[in-house]
């Protein structure tokens, strides 16, 4: 019974296999072949001229790249539905509906929690819908 798997375990094995070598290829020889340039135009301040006023590595809010994980956990599932329902022949009108509807809840409710969650993005958008620029 298990010797039906061994087939795949020997493609896992040579697939992590391959991908190790070519990640410490591709890494040494990057590191072999790359130019060092250090010079002043390089360490001067931005285009205009004035020095940056913190550093640019700022730490960047978790919650930005929750809502876009979730986003794509959810839509991966709705598609799977959808994917399950248009398998069937009379429901394939159905899951072009059901992928229009979900995309739009999916829209509605990205828009509410942007719009709650962040209320710097509310003023910049009724800033801007107001016209003034």
């Amino acid at each position: 019974m298990l010797s039906n798997y061994l087939p795949i375990l020997i493609f896992l094995i040579v697939a992590a296999g391959l991908a190790m070598v070519l990640l410490v290829l591709g890494t040494g020889l990057g590191r072999f072949f790359s130019r060092h340039h250090d010079d002043p135009a390089k360490r001067s301040p931005y285009e205009c001229g004035f020095d940056a006023f913190e550093d640019t590595r700022t730490k960047f809010d978790v919650r930005y790249y929750l809502v876009a994980i979730l986003f794509i956990v959810f839509e991966v599932a709705f598609y799977a539905i959808s994917s399950a329902f248009s398998a069937i022949p009379v429901l394939g009108v159905l899951a072009w509906y059901d992928v229009a509807v979900g995309n739009l809840i999916a829209a509605i409710t990205m828009g509410w929690y942007m719009w709650r969650a962040h209320p710097a993005l509310k003023a910049e958008l009724i800033y801007a819908l107001e016209g003034k620029e």
